[in-house]
């Protein structure tokens, strides 16, 4: 679980950041969570954009995502998801 200030942090560094990711009418799947898996691996902190033809509910899709992929939901702006979680091999971003 994220603190304030560590979520604080993570959205100054997801900033400058494009989602590499979008979420469509299909909503999530198997293989969505395998690359955000992947992505969040190598990166530690990925941003990911709901679609406009995807009719579920923003705030759903945000949580589904972070718990299936195991990552901590830092926020949710407008249609874009910020991602968090802390790479094994990776380690680039040091929270305070």
């Amino acid at each position: 679980m994220l603190t304030g200030k560590q979520k604080r942090y993570l959205r100054s560094e997801a900033h400058h950041l494009k989602p590499i990711f979008q979420i469509g009418k299909a909503g999530i799947n198997d293989n969505l969570i395998i690359q955000v898996n992947e992505a969040l691996e190598k990166r530690e902190l990925i941003k990911v954009s709901i679609l406009q033809n995807n009719f579920e509910d923003k705030h759903e899709v945000a949580e589904e995502l972070a718990q299936k992929s195991d990552g901590e939901l830092v926020q949710l702006i407008g249609h874009t998801i910020v991602l968090y979680k802390e790479s094994t091999e990776n380690k680039q971003i040091e929270l305070p």
